[in-house]
């Protein structure tokens, strides 16, 4: 008999977190003996030769593999965060361009959220059980993601972006557990964005130096090892603070403790806060679901704004995607439709929607809509200074040669007045469901006409269209959040 034969394995090696860390630790022997024994093996040029033959190829591979992480379940067998941060390595080398990445992936992303949410609407959940074990779906699998999902509804879609096994199913579930689609998009958008964002900015900023980045291994094994532990004892604490009479004896001896009486006091004074944040999070309510849209309008407005300024201050010239806008306006070239265009990019005019802007707001403040009235103001007067600001700093010229102040769009950026404006008399004046489709179509239609409208006439690119559309959606969803949060405060 082996001497070592029925001998218990030590505690301390017991568990998923000590595991971790232990191969942590051997990641970081074997990465300091590497050092010692190769030293003259230059990784820069090893990754730079990596990124060179990859190429444009970059784009396509991230876009399927971001689709099919969920789109197909993929992600149960290859982790996404992988291609998503060689993608930020080779474009953090000069051969592709961060934005359009971090575009194609989260585009992608968000669609495969979206397949697999209708395939799993489609399928059902009984399709799974019996099939799912031949993709690595187990039942154990399936269950403790619905188990999860049931538990934190909407924060599952977002919050399990990061977390692999959820992120590969949990599109899937809402789809089989009835959540409507309207519900499950804004937090889809929202946490495909910040995944794949920072993964390939993780990706990016290192491969500028790898070497120096090497340099703090050590260091990431320290952090990581240290929230592993937090986030162990963290999840122990929850574990034992679910239980109501746990939670019961807990706060009797933290208030029979000077040092930790003002704790209890203190979680006493914010719940309500507290209440409020998981509100936001829960899709169950129209609060957190209109929330979490804003947020998500926000998140892809300050993208859309962000990138081509960046792009457009070292470059004016056109995009493809301008090229292409430009043929179609060579073909649709007619008499009446100038004279067409000509009527309707007025009421992108800020005269105009300044003069529309202020009977709305009159009239908003006879209704007693304060709130709506102010984000009126103050969204206008933020996006003007901002088109402004940014003409100035860009400088980027017309394409009919008259100016260097096309990007981005004044008028297109007023023109969101007209979908705001819609959406609030849909949703806060005429909840009638039969006119409100009517009116938030007119309204987002005038706004996309009047936008397109300085495409056609050759005073501004498609990209100068769609980023003063995004700068007035910002200011409209920013300010729209924050009248949200201030009225729900004062209701609790």
């Amino acid at each position: 008999m082996s001497a070592t034969k029925g001998r218990k394995v030590p505690a301390w090696l017991k568990g998923k977190p000590a595991r971790i860390a232990i191969i942590l630790l051997l990641a970081l022997a074997a990465w300091l003996l590497w050092k010692q024994f190769f030293p003259e093996l230059d990784l820069q040029d090893l990754l730079d030769r990596f990124a060179q033959f990859l190429g444009p190829w970059t784009y396509l591979i991230v876009a399927v593999l971001a689709f099919l992480e969920t789109g197909a379940f993929v992600g149960l067998l290859v982790p996404g965060e992988t291609t998503l941060l060689i993608g930020g390595a080779v474009a953090g080398l000069g051969q592709i361009n961060l934005y359009l990445l971090i575009a194609i992936a989260w585009i992608s992303a968000f669609l495969g959220d979206t397949f697999s949410f209708f395939l799993g609407r489609r399928l059902g959940r009984d399709f799974v059980l019996r099939h799912g074990p031949r993709v690595g779906i187990t039942h154990e699998r399936f269950e403790r993601v619905e188990d999860y999902f049931e538990k934190n509804g909407g924060r599952t879609v977002l919050i399990g972006r990061f977390v692999g096994v959820v992120r590969a199913i949990a599109p899937f579930v809402a789809g089989t557990s009835g959540m409507a689609y309207p519900a499950f998009a804004p937090y889809s958008i929202l946490g495909a964005g910040l995944q794949v964002t920072i993964h390939i900015l993780v990706g990016y900023f290192f491969a500028q130096s790898i070497d120096a980045a090497a340099e703090y291994v050590g260091l990431f094994a320290v952090i990581v090892g240290t929230i592993i532990v937090v986030v162990f004892l963290g999840y122990r604490a929850w574990l034992f603070l679910k239980v109501p009479e746990n939670r019961v004896r807990t706060v009797e001896w933290m208030e029979a403790h000077g040092a930790t009486r003002p704790l209890v006091s203190l979680g006493r004074r914010f719940r309500p806060q507290y209440e409020f944040i998981l509100d936001r999070l829960t899709p169950g309510g129209s609060f957190g679901l209109e929330f979490t849209t804003l947020v998500a309008v926000m998140a892809v407005a300050s993208f859309v704004v962000v990138a081509f300024t960046e792009i457009f201050l070292g470059n004016g010239g056109p995009t493809p995607g301008d090229d292409t806008a430009i043929s179609v306006v060579d073909f649709l070239q007619a008499s009446w439709l100038d004279a067409v265009g000509r009527v309707i990019t007025v009421f992108g005019s800020r005269p105009v929607v300044y003069t529309l802007a202020a009977i709305a707001t009159v009239a908003l403040l006879v209704k007693r809509r304060v709130a709506e009235a102010v984000v009126l103001v103050l969204a206008l007067a933020t996006t003007t200074f901002t088109v402004d600001f940014l003409k100035d700093l860009v400088t980027r010229p017309r394409p009919d040669g008259s100016g260097n102040e096309a990007f981005p769009s004044g008028h297109a950026a007023m023109s969101v007045f007209y979908s705001w404006l819609a959406l609030t008399i849909a949703f806060r004046i005429k909840p009638d469901i039969a006119r409100r489709t009517a009116i938030v179509v007119a309204g987002l239609s005038v706004t996309a006409v009047v936008g397109l409208s300085r495409v056609y006439l050759g005073v501004h690119y498609l990209s100068d269209v769609t980023s003063g559309w995004a700068v007035a959606a910002f200011w409209f969803a920013f300010f729209g959040a924050i009248a949200l949060v201030t009225t729900r405060l004062r209701k609790t």
